[in-house]
C-alpha cells in the first residue's frame, strides 16, 4: 500500500468479512507499550490486543492478530528496519521510547508540525508514523535517539567516548522493572560474592 495513492485503512477484512478498527494514533502507541511491558502477561497480551482495536472482536482471533500487526506496521509485512529499532546481532537498546520520550516527542512534534498531540483528534496511526519518521535530526529526540543507538568505535578519541558514553548513560531508555531488579540482584550477589546461579 501506498501512503501518497491509497486511502488510509480504517477497516480490516477478516475472513473476507469487514471489521471496523481503532485506527487512531493513540490506540497503537497503547498497543505498542503494552506489548513492551513486561508486568503485562505474555498470554494475556493478544486477548488485550484485540479489545483494543476491535470494537466487535473477530471470532477467527489468530487471523485479527494478523491483521493488527499488519495495521501496526503500517502495511509493511516484511521484517525491515523502522525508526526506533537498530538491526544488527545480539540485543539491541531501544531507541526510543512513547512512555518515557513523551515530552521530546510532543515538542518535536509542535515545533516542527504546529501539531498539537495532546488536542489532536483523528490522527491516524500511519500518517503519525510518517511523521514521526520524518523529525528533524535538530530535534531534541532525533539527537537523544541517535545518543542511544550509536556505536561507540575503538578507532574514536578519548574525550569523545567518554562524552557519547555519558550520553548514552543519560538518555537510556530505563529497564523495565522486572529487569531492573533483576540487574540489582546481579550487582548485589558481585558485591556480596554471592551466587550468580539463577540469576544470569
Amino acid at each position: 500500500m501506498s501512503l501518497l495513492l491509497d486511502p488510509l485503512p480504517k477497516n480490516l477484512y477478516i475472513n473476507g468479512k469487514e471489521y471496523a478498527i481503532r485506527w487512531d494514533h493513540r490506540t497503537a502507541i497503547l498497543y505498542e507499550t503494552m506489548m513492551l511491558d513486561e508486568e503485562v502477561e505474555g498470554a494475556e497480551k493478544p486477548l488485550l490486543a484485540l479489545r483494543l482495536f476491535y470494537p466487535i472482536i473477530p471470532t477467527d482471533w489468530a487471523e485479527a492478530l494478523e491483521g493488527i500487526q499488519w495495521f501496526y506496521r503500517c502495511g509493511i509485512v516484511d521484517d525491515v528496519s523502522v525508526k526506533g529499532k537498530k538491526k544488527g546481532k545480539g540485543k539491541q537498546d531501544r531507541i526510543y521510547s512513547f512512555e518515557h520520550d513523551d515530552s521530546y516527542i510532543y515538542s518535536a512534534f509542535l515545533e516542527q508540525y504546529g501539531l498539537d498531540l495532546t488536542e489532536v483528534q483523528g490522527l491516524h496511526w500511519w500518517r503519525f508514523r510518517a511523521l514521526f519518521q520524518g523529525l528533524s535530526e535538530d530535534s531534541a529526540l532525533c539527537k537523544i535517539m541517535g545518543y542511544r543507538g550509536m556505536d561507540i568505535p575503538e578507532s574514536m578519541g578519548k574525550e569523545q567516548k567518554e562524552f557519547y558514553r555519558k550520553m548514552k548513560e543519560q538518555y537510556r531508555v530505563p529497564l523495565a522493572k522486572g529487569e531492573q531488579e533483576k540487574m540489582n540482584a546481579i550487582e548485589q550477589a558481585l558485591l556480596s560474592g554471592g551466587d550468580l546461579t539463577g540469576l544470569l
